[in-house]
C-alpha cells in the first residue's frame, strides 16, 4: 500500500515540478549547436545549388549547348536525390542522423569540386571573331574576302572558328563532368533536409519548431544571395583569366559569347560545403525529450507516440542498437500506410505542380534577364543575389513568424499558404505587361532596309549589299552600325576595311549601313551589339519592383506550408514524409521542369551559334516577345492547375482534422477514466 502512494505521489509531483516549466522555456546547447551546424549545412548547399544556376548561361556557352540540354544537367542534381532520397529517409531516421548529414555534406563537396574539373583538362576558350590581327599589328585582314567565279554561291566562306582542337574536343564532352558532379551533389543533399527537419521537430518544443524550422529556411536562402553574388563576381572574370593578354579579348561581358570563370565559384562553394560538415561529428543521436511532448495538449498521434517513449525521468530516448533486418521488413508497410493518407496525397500534388512552376521560373530568370533586358550574365546575377533573394528570406522568416505569433492550426496553415500563394499569382499576371521589342538585327528581326519583321531563313542573312563577299551565314560576330541596327558580322555589314585593334576595331566603308540611311560617304560600324532602346531601359526598374513584391508575397506561406506537412503525419512517419515528398517534388518538378522549360525557350531562339567541330551551339538571339508568353506563360498555367487541387484538398483536410478531434476526445476520456479507476483503488487500500 505505502509503495503505490509513493508512486500516486510521484505522479503527481512530476507535473508540479518547477525544473519542468524551466524545461519548457530553455533550449538544450546541444539542440542549439545543430540549429547552427544545420543553418550552416543549409547555407551552404543552398550557396552551391544558386550558384549553378546563376552559371547557366556560361556553361551554355563554354560547352555550345542549347537550353533543354543545360536543363538536363541542372535537373541531375534531382535524380542524384532520387536514387538514395527514400532509403536515407527511412533508414536514416533510425540511424545517427547527424552523422548522416555530415557524410552527404562531404559528397556534396566533392560533386563541386568535380563540375570544375573540365577547365582544368579542356582547351582555351576560342571565340569566333573577324578581328584576328595583335594589339601591336597595324594591318588587318579584310572582313569582306571578295567572292571569285569558283565559288558556287554566297555562304561557302568557312567558318571563322579556329579547327585546331577539334578532334580533341570532338572525342570526349567535357560537360558529361558537371553532369556527373551534379548527380553527385544530388546524392550528397539528401540528407540534411529530412533528417535535418525531423530531428528539430523530435526535440525541440512543439510552439517552437516552427519558429526554429523558419529561421533554418531563412539562413538557407541567405545561402543562394551569396551563390547570385559569387556569380555575378566570377561572370566578369574572362574564363581564361590568368592564361591569355585581356588585351586581346575582343569582347564584352554584355556580348552573347562572353563567358566568364565559372569554375572559380565552383571551387569556393566546394570548400565552403567541406566545412560544413565538420560540426555533425560532434553532435549526439538524441537529445532530451521536451516536457510538452508529454503533455495532454500533445496529438493524439504525438501521445501515443511518448507513450512507447521511457519516463521523464530518463529524459532522453534510448538509443537502441539499429535492426537492419527488421527496418527493411517494416518498410513497405509504412509507405503503404503513409500513402494512404489522402491529405498528404494532395499535399504532394499541389507542391509539384507549383515547384514545377517554381523551379523552371527560377533556373531561368537570370537568362530572361539578359535577354529581355539586355542586361549582362554578372548584373542579372547581381540584382538575383540583392534584390529578390533577400524578399524571399524576409517572406519565409515572417511566415514562421506568422506561424508562431497567432498560433496557426493546420486549418490555419493551410489557408494562410493558399492566400499568398494566389495573390502572388495575381500580381505576377502585370509581368506580361511589362516588355520589351526585339533588337534590331538585320536579316533576324528586321531586314536590311530597316522594316521591321522576324524571319527564321538564313539566307535572309544575304543582301545585295554584301553579295560582293563571301560570308558565312554560321558565324555570330555582331557590330553596331551607324544607323543604329546590329549586323550579325562585319562581312554581312558589307563592310571592306576596319582600322584599329582589339574592342576599338572599327569597320569602315560598310555598305548595309549606307543602305538603310541611303546616305554617300564612309559609314562605319563597332564591335559589339547596339544599346537597346530606352524604353526598355525605362521598364527594367518597374519590372524588378514587382518581381520583388510577389516573391515575398509567395514565400509567406513557404514555412505555413512545411508546417502542415509536418503536423498532419504521424510523428513516427515525419522523416519518411518529408523524403517522399522531397523524392516526388524533385523526381517529378526538379528533373522535368529545366528540361521542358528550356525545350520551349529553345523554340523561340532567332540565331544559333555553332560548335568548333560542326553542330548546332548555343543560342545568341531570342525572339523576345515570344519568349516572354512562352517563359511567364507556362509559369502561370501550372500555378492555375495547382489552385484546382487544392480544393478537394480544404474538404480532405477538414474531415481529417475533425476525425483527430473525436479520436483526441475518445483517448482523453478512456485516460480520464482509467485514472479515476487508479485514484479510487488507492483510496480503497488506503
Amino acid at each position: 500500500m505505502m509503495k503505490m502512494d509513493n508512486t500516486a505521489t510521484g505522479s503527481w509531483t512530476l507535473d508540479n515540478n518547477p525544473t519542468s516549466s524551466a524545461m519548457k522555456t530553455s533550449c538544450h546547447p546541444n539542440l542549439k549547436m545543430f540549429l547552427a551546424a544545420l543553418s550552416f549545412a543549409y547555407f551552404a548547399k543552398a550557396l552551391s545549388g544558386s550558384y549553378m544556376k546563376s552559371t547557366i548561361t556560361q556553361l551554355e556557352r563554354r560547352f555550345e549547348m542549347p537550353s533543354y540540354l543545360i536543363g538536363i544537367i541542372d535537373g541531375s542534381f534531382e535524380i542524384g536525390n532520387f536514387l538514395v532520397i527514400a532509403f536515407v529517409s527511412y533508414f536514416g531516421a533510425k540511424l545517427h542522423r547527424p552523422k548522416i548529414i555530415a557524410i552527404g555534406c562531404i559528397l556534396m563537396s566533392f560533386g563541386t569540386f568535380l563540375i570544375a574539373m573540365p577547365h582544368f583538362i579542356i582547351g582555351r576558350y576560342k571565340i569566333e571573331t573577324s578581328v584576328r590581327s595583335s594589339v601591336n599589328s597595324t594591318t588587318n585582314l579584310s572582313p569582306c574576302p571578295a567572292s571569285s567565279p569558283e565559288s558556287t554561291r554566297a555562304g561557302d566562306r568557312p567558318s571563322i572558328l579556329p579547327s585546331r582542337g577539334c578532334e580533341r574536343e570532338s572525342s570526349v564532352s567535357m560537360w558529361i563532368y558537371v553532369l556527373l558532379g551534379n548527380i553527385l551533389r544530388g546524392i550528397g543533399e539528401t540528407p540534411v533536409q529530412p533528417l535535418g527537419i525531423s530531428y528539430i521537430d523530435d526535440y525541440a518544443q512543439s510552439e517552437n519548431a516552427a519558429f526554429y524550422i523558419g529561421c533554418v529556411q531563412t539562413i538557407s536562402i541567405i545561402g543562394p544571395v551569396f551563390g547570385y553574388l559569387l556569380g555575378s563576381l566570377c561572370a566578369k572574370i574572362y574564363v581564361d583569366i590568368g592564361y591569355v593578354d585581356m588585351e586581346t579579348v575582343t569582347i564584352t561581358p554584355s556580348d552573347a559569347r562572353w563567358v566568364g570563370a565559372w569554375w572559380l565559384g565552383y571551387l569556393i562553394a566546394g570548400t565552403i560545403t567541406l566545412m560544413s560538415a565538420a560540426p555533425f561529428w560532434f553532435l549526439p543521436k538524441s537529445l532530451p525529450v521536451p516536457v510538452d511532448k508529454h503533455d495532454t495538449s500533445c496529438t493524439p498521434e504525438q501521445t501515443r507516440f511518448i507513450k512507447d517513449s521511457p519516463t521523464m525521468e530518463h529524459k532522453f530516448r534510448p538509443e537502441e542498437p539499429a535492426n537492419l533486418h527488421q527496418m527493411a521488413k517494416e518498410f513497405v508497410p509504412t509507405v503503404k500506410s503513409l500513402l494512404g493518407n489522402p491529405v498528404y496525397i494532395i499535399y504532394l500534388c499541389v507542391t509539384i505542380i507549383q515547384f514545377n512552376s517554381l523551379i523552371g521560373m527560377v533556373t531561368y530568370k537570370p537568362k530572361y534577364i539578359e535577354q529581355h533586358y539586355g542586361q549582362s550574365a554578372s548584373k542579372a546575377n547581381f540584382l538575383m543575389g540583392m534584390i529578390n533573394i533577400p524578399a524571399v528570406a524576409l517572406g519565409m522568416f515572417s511566415g514562421g513568424v506568422v506561424m508562431k505569433k497567432y498560433k496557426l492550426g493546420i486549418m490555419g496553415a493551410a489557408k494562410f499558404a493558399f492566400g499568398t500563394s494566389l495573390l502572388g499569382f495575381f500580381l505576377s499576371l502585370f509581368f506580361f505587361a511589362m516588355g520589351c521589342e526585339n533588337s534590331k538585327v538585320a536579316g533576324v528581326t528586321v531586314s536590311y532596309t530597316g522594316v521591321e519583321g522576324l524571319s527564321n531563313q538564313e539566307w535572309s542573312l544575304f543582301s545585295d549589299c554584301n553579295s560582293g563577299c563571301l560570308c558565312s551565314k554560321k558565324e555570330w560576330d555582331p557590330v553596331c552600325g551607324e544607323n543604329g541596327i546590329t549586323y550579325v558580322s562585319p562581312c554581312l555589314a558589307g563592310c571592306t576595311s576596319s582600322t584599329g585593334s582589339g574592342r576599338n576595331t572599327v569597320f569602315d566603308n560598310c555598305r548595309c549601313v549606307a543602305l538603310v540611311d541611303s546616305q554617300p560617304g564612309n559609314l562605319t560600324a563597332t564591335l559589339g551589339q547596339c544599346p537597346r532602346r530606352d524604353s526598355c531601359d525605362e521598364i527594367f526598374p518597374y519590372f524588378l519592383a514587382l518581381s520583388v513584391l510577389s516573391s515575398f508575397i509567395i514565400s509567406l506561406g513557404g514555412t505555413p506550408g512545411l508546417m502542415l506537412l509536418v503536423r498532419c503525419i504521424k510523428p513516427e512517419l515525419k522523416s519518411l514524409a518529408l523524403g517522399i515528398h522531397t523524392l516526388a517534388t524533385r523526381t517529378l518538378a526538379g528533373i522535368p521542369a529545366p528540361i521542358y522549360f528550356g525545350a520551349i525557350i529553345d523554340t523561340t531562339c532567332l540565331k544559333w551559334g555553332y560548335k568548333m567541330c560542326g553542330g548546332r551551339g548555343a543560342c545568341r538571339i531570342y525572339n523576345t516577345s515570344a519568349y516572354r508568353i512562352v517563359y511567364l506563360g507556362l509559369t502561370l498555367v501550372l500555378r492555375t492547375v495547382s489552385f484546382f487541387f487544392c480544393i478537394p484538398g480544404f474538404a480532405l483536410l477538414k474531415r481529417h482534422i475533425k476525425r483527430e478531434e473525436k479520436n483526441a476526445l475518445t483517448n482523453g476520456s478512456a485516460e480520464l477514466e482509467s485514472l479515476r479507476k487508479e485514484e479510487n483503488i488507492s483510496i480503497h487500500c488506503e
